[in-house]
């Protein structure tokens, strides 16, 4: 993402939150850019009957809520700690400047801008009209090639809770592990130690 040493050059302050501490909310006008320097952040949703949805999870060397900086609009979604983590945050006019004056990471800015659009079109196409077993297996490959998860000899580790995918793909925890007892059970999964590998 973007240099640390540059982001500071821009005033950019870190600060610290506890997990499960709100970053910022829904409907909230978007006034700063967030970069995780450690720990992980995710996007959310909640519908009438109270139940989540998560836009998206981010790690360290990751930035999250960016889209409204450049629309003069609130955001479309809470962002929350999902651990205790350190961020960077830039103010939007030291934001602005600084990528102005940077066209390489405007670029780069872009590029992660449109990877994200990819993978909501994909994962919307998979909500509404795939089965769990596509879903999941959707958002593990994907979840493998942009969220740098660990690689060992067991294979990917899926570095998600089954709350998370469920709350990642629209489907109830229950249906979660069901189907990934399905998916090891053809081979497509492994399950070790309560972890799931792809």
């Amino acid at each position: 993402m973007i240099e640390i040493e540059l982001l500071e050059k821009y005033d950019a302050v870190r600060k610290c939150y506890k997990k499960s501490e709100i970053i910022f909310e829904i409907d909230h006008l978007a006034t700063h850019y967030y970069q995780i320097i450690s720990g992980a952040v995710k996007m959310n949703n909640y519908n009438d009957e109270g139940r989540e949805f998560i836009q998206g999870i981010f790690y360290a060397n990751q930035s999250f809520g960016e889209p409204p900086l450049f629309l003069d609009r609130t955001y479309p979604a809470n962002a929350e700690a999902v651990e205790d983590s350190e961020l960077l945050c830039i103010s939007k006019n030291n934001f602005l400047k600084l990528i102005t004056e940077n066209p390489a990471i405007s670029i780069n800015i872009i590029e992660i801008l449109a990877q994200r659009l990819h993978y909501k079109s994909v994962m919307a196409a998979e909500i509404s009209t795939h089965d769990s077993e596509h879903r999941l297996l959707q958002l593990f490959d994907y979840s493998i090639s942009y969220l740098n998860f660990k690689k060992d000899n067991n294979g990917y580790a899926i570095d998600l809770t089954r709350q998370q995918i469920g709350n990642l793909t629209g489907l109830r925890v229950e249906t979660v592990i069901r189907t990934i007892k399905t998916l090891e059970k053809k081979g497509e999964l492994k399950i070790i130690n309560r972890k799931v590998y792809r």
